[in-house]
């Protein structure tokens, strides 16, 4: 009994053994699939969540904005700036929970619903782990706030950065523009590599024209931080490429003197260096503070600026289209000249109306009432005296086709070519605009409306002055121009074509005319000739707002003030030697030689003075005064 029960099965055993390998092998490869699965979760699935929400010390790569470039004007005076800012950002990932990180900030500091939608907006766009700006600007006692209850927001971190900045706020800024937060339309045409690290973007002025020479470049930086996103240290560093600097042809002093000269007034002025096109002086007046739009402008203060019925927001100077009224006189008359519709010797008789054969209707003269200028008006004294028959008549004989064609070539009826965008054409109209437009054909008695400035035709202020350089420099087709040098090296001066080719004695003709307009005795604009100690050429002129019925008479105490004329004047200095030219609008002025004349005077007076700055304040008390005598016509 005992033997067999000592007798061993080998087939049994053998079977057993097997069964046990087997099932320590499935038990072994399930453990380590396990363990596999597990670990590829780990490692490659959930790697990044657990890098970062690691309690170790972690290393990420992120962007750091280059510093935009300044701004100067001609004279090294800086008009665009930056300045640090503190901003308050947050690190979606690292927060447990997002709605309640930001409900815990909203009870320590100020957070506007606006601040919370734009936040919002920007994590749906931005890359994993990346800084996502909650709000900017946060004052000295926000960020003491916020690091006695750093413990609380994980996720968050306080960072400086470099805010723009404009010193002379309201001075320039038609001209520089502003900068703004990155709004949903720009995302879309932006390359977003070229802005990682900023959500600034030049909006208007310079600052957009000029976008990618003041942006600069994008750097990395290799930190290392702990699981509350602190910084820990700087592990490795690629520094960004700063923007590039400009300087402008503006002078920050002549455009505070032609500010103050426009002070109460609507309307705008340009300036121009005839020999380089470079921009000295433009004023859009009313205008506002573009240090609103950098920093974040209220709701409340956009509409009161959007709202305003001075419209302090619209770019008059580029983007005002006005009826140019007499300014135009002295180049349609160098056109009639140069194509030889009539000569320097030919004159009219100006009883103070002008009838168009077949028309009832008269085309009345300034001074009607006076019986007009009389016998032998010839040019020369139909620019001092302003008188519109003149013009009336040699209008009709040089006719639509050639006024409009050489009138483009002075810079009317298209745009100059300037370095700011949004600028307005104006219009130079012709028998195909016209048809066009207003599906007529063009008549006699709009050549008569557009010969003194009226009818269809719109300029804007930088086209008189465009157009006054290019008669002061006797044809050179000059473009104007802001930027006179990008990091120190200059900005050559750009043609729009072949110089101009009238005959020397027209050039002479027409100038001594704008010349008497100012020191002549009848000339329309002899009340600035007071005291000048250098030869001026200008014209006058007044653009109609409303019509008047041939019948009546414009008498601006029986209609209010938004429908008075506007008063016009284009100038330049020394006649001899011009230096500077000038366009400008008074909207509503009525009369260019009683509102828009002194003001140029001014403008013009202080450029040729040259600013000695021990005199500054004694020059410019002088100039105030002394031009109280109005002139009789436009």
């Amino acid at each position: 009994m005992l033997q067999d029960n000592a007798i061993s099965d080998p087939r049994k055993e053998q079977k057993i053994f097997y069964l046990r390998v087997m099932t320590s092998v499935l038990i072994v490869l399930g453990l380590t699939s396990v363990i596999l699965f597990r670990y590829f979760d780990l490692q490659i699935n959930r790697h990044l969540d657990y890098v970062t929400n690691s309690n170790k010390n972690r290393i990420h790569i992120r962007s750091v904005a280059p510093t935009r470039g300044l701004i100067y004007d001609r004279r090294g005076e800086l008009v665009a700036d930056n300045r640090p800012s503190f901003t308050l950002n947050v690190i979606p990932e690292s927060a447990s929970n997002i709605d309640q990180l930001l409900g815990r900030i909203g009870d320590l500091i100020s957070l506007s619903e606006r601040d919370i939608e734009r936040f919002m907006k920007r994590v749906k766009r931005n890359k994993r782990f990346q800084s996502i700006p909650l709000k900017y600007n946060i004052t000295e006692q926000e960020r003491a706030i916020l690091a006695v209850n750093s413990h609380i927001l994980a996720g968050t971190e306080v960072s400086a950065q470099l805010m723009r900045h404009y010193p002379e706020g309201a001075l320039l800024a038609h001209s520089l523009g502003y900068v703004g937060r990155i709004n949903d339309r720009e995302i879309k045409k932006i390359d977003p590599e070229q802005y990682r690290g900023t959500d600034f973007i030049g909006k208007i002025g310079l600052e957009k024209f000029y976008e990618n020479i003041l942006l600069g470049q994008v750097g990395t930086e290799q930190v290392e931080t702990d699981a509350r996103g602190r910084l820990m240290r700087i592990l490795d560093k690629t520094d960004p490429v700063p923007g590039s600097n400009l300087t402008i042809y503006m002078d920050t002093e002549l455009q505070r003197i032609a500010v103050e000269a426009l002070k109460g007034e609507r309307g705008a002025l340009v300036a121009m260096d005839v020999k380089t096109g470079g921009i000295l002086s433009m004023v859009s007046n009313p205008s506002y503070d573009p240090n609103l739009f950098t920093s974040g402008i209220s709701q409340k203060q956009y509409d009161g600026l959007l709202n305003s019925p001075d419209r302090p927001l619209f770019n008059r100077a580029l983007r005002g289209q006005y009826p140019p009224g007499s300014t135009v006189k002295p180049l349609f008359g160098l056109i009639g000249l140069q194509h030889e519709i009539y000569d320097m010797d030919y004159s009219i008789y100006d009883p103070g109306y002008f009838f168009m054969e077949g028309i009832k209707r008269p085309w009345r003269d300034h001074n009607s009432d006076q019986g007009g200028h009389g016998y032998g008006v010839d040019l020369a004294e139909a620019i001092i005296e302003s008188c519109d028959v003149f013009f009336y008549t040699t209008g009709v004989k040089t006719g639509i086709d050639l006024l409009s064609k050489e009138s483009a070539l002075f810079g009317l009826g298209d745009i100059t070519g300037i370095d700011l965008p949004g600028e307005k054409r104006g219009i130079m109209p012709d028998r195909a605009w016209k048809k066009d437009k207003r599906r007529q054909e063009w008549f006699n008695g709009d050549t008569i409306n557009m010969s003194i400035g009226q009818g269809f035709m719109l300029t804007t202020p930088l086209q008189l002055a465009v157009m006054s350089a290019r008669i002061a420099t006797r044809g050179e087709q000059i473009i104007p121009k802001l930027v006179k040098s990008i990091d120190g090296t200059p900005v050559e001066p750009e043609f729009a074509g072949e110089k101009i080719s009238y005959d020397k004695k027209y050039w002479d003709y027409v100038h001594q005319a704008m010349v008497d307009v100012v020191h002549s005795k009848k000339g329309t604009a002899r009340s600035i000739s007071k005291g000048i100690t250098y030869k001026l050429a200008g014209k006058t002129g007044t653009a109609q707002v409303i019509s008047i019925n041939e019948k009546e008479k414009y008498d601006s105490s029986k209609i209010d003030k938004s429908k008075w004329d506007h008063a016009l004047f284009v100038a330049f200095a020394p006649a001899e030697n011009p230096q500077i030219a000038l366009g400008l609008i008074v909207e509503n002025g009525e009369h260019g030689s009683r509102t828009a004349a002194p003001i140029a005077r001014k403008v013009i007076d202080s450029y040729l003075m040259g600013f000695q700055q021990d005199s500054k304040s004694s020059a410019t008390a002088k100039l105030a005064g002394g031009f109280s005598n109005p002139a009789e016509s436009n």
